[in-house]
């Protein structure tokens, strides 16, 4: 994915393991990343799993981090769940 991607990478896309994650800041640019990636995507013959596809996607929960308008930030449920823990149990964890 790196090496077919790599213009892209951090600029259009992001790429986790087998997810894809197009961006933009605008509408219309937004159909021109889309575009790129198709293309690309035809070109060698890589395809998609329609069920996992989302499309105008405003706010939502993907690979443990949320996807919205402004970015992509962490789940705060998760730094909840990390910052009750005592840190006796974070430097075990750690080890």
């Amino acid at each position: 994915m790196l090496t077919l991607f790599q213009d892209m990478m951090h600029k259009e896309i992001e790429v986790y393991v087998n997810y894809m994650i197009a961006k933009s800041k605008k509408g219309k640019s937004h159909v021109l990343v889309l575009k790129k990636l198709f293309e690309r995507l035809e070109k060698y013959k890589l395809r998609l799993n329609h069920t996992k596809c989302l499309f105008e996607t405003k706010f939502e929960k993907l690979l443990r981090f949320m996807v919205s308008g402004r970015g992509i930030e962490v789940d705060h449920n998760k730094v909840k769940v990390i910052q009750s823990m005592s840190s006796s149990k974070i430097e075990k964890k750690v080890r």
